[in-house]
């Protein structure tokens, strides 16, 4: 049995990439940059907001990235609820879950106090037993380190955790971190992506995500 789900947030929990992108595209403007087409910011994201600015100005030095967080972080700490919306079905999972007594967590490489803001924001009445975004101390996804966390707050053996996650970067953190992982098809990456980094499981609708919860692992 499952005891404790951990999720990812952008793109699992939250569609957030007309935000992100129109975030990114302020900071560029303000910077004198090209901007790029929203779809566009589905294959830039995952990574930490450090790692989207520099793929959307690549040739950018560290100075110039640092003034385009400067600018993103304004813009985004304003707007990050302007256009998100959680995906179909997903406030209901959680609820269900809680509901069943099994513990859920976010491990997100958004920066913190946006991915704090965010869930506070969208899903108020769940008691989630962390919510864990990147900081400078820990090293972001694909590292463990904050799944890691996440088990020292809420101590589970590994054979009752899950990752749940959209992308490559979450299937390779729950593998590094030797959990069960799950693959969402609704998110920013292909599932081409998600088969080609060994999801274990694959689902197209949240309510899906219940039928592991009593897999052996």
């Amino acid at each position: 049995m499952k005891n404790l789900i951990i999720f990812d947030l952008d793109g699992t929990l939250l569609n957030t990439i007309s935000d992100l992108g129109n975030a990114c595209n302020y900071a560029l403007e303000q910077m004198g940059f090209q901007t790029h087409p929203i779809s566009s910011y589905n294959f830039m994201v995952g990574n930490g907001v450090r790692r989207l600015m520099e793929r959307a100005q690549p040739d950018a030095d560290k100075e110039t990235i640092d003034r385009l967080l400067e600018h993103f972080r304004k813009y985004y700490d304003e707007h990050c609820t302007d256009t998100t919306k959680p995906y179909h079905g997903i406030p209901e999972l959680l609820k269900e879950l809680t509901g069943r007594g099994v513990k859920v967590a976010v491990c997100t490489n958004k920066y913190q106090s946006a991915a704090s803001r965010i869930i506070e924001h969208f899903f108020p009445e769940i008691p989630f037993v962390a919510i864990l975004g990147q900081v400078e101390s820990r090293n972001p996804k694909p590292d463990p380190s904050a799944l890691f966390a996440v088990l020292n707050i809420c101590p589970t053996p590994k054979s009752e955790v899950m990752m749940v996650g959209d992308s490559a970067v979450d299937i390779e953190t729950a593998r590094r971190a030797c959990v069960e992982s799950i693959g969402v098809t609704w998110g920013f990456r292909p599932v081409s992506e998600l088969r080609h980094a060994c999801a274990m499981h694959l689902v197209s609708k949240p309510d899906e995500i219940l039928k592991y919860l009593d897999d052996p692992f």
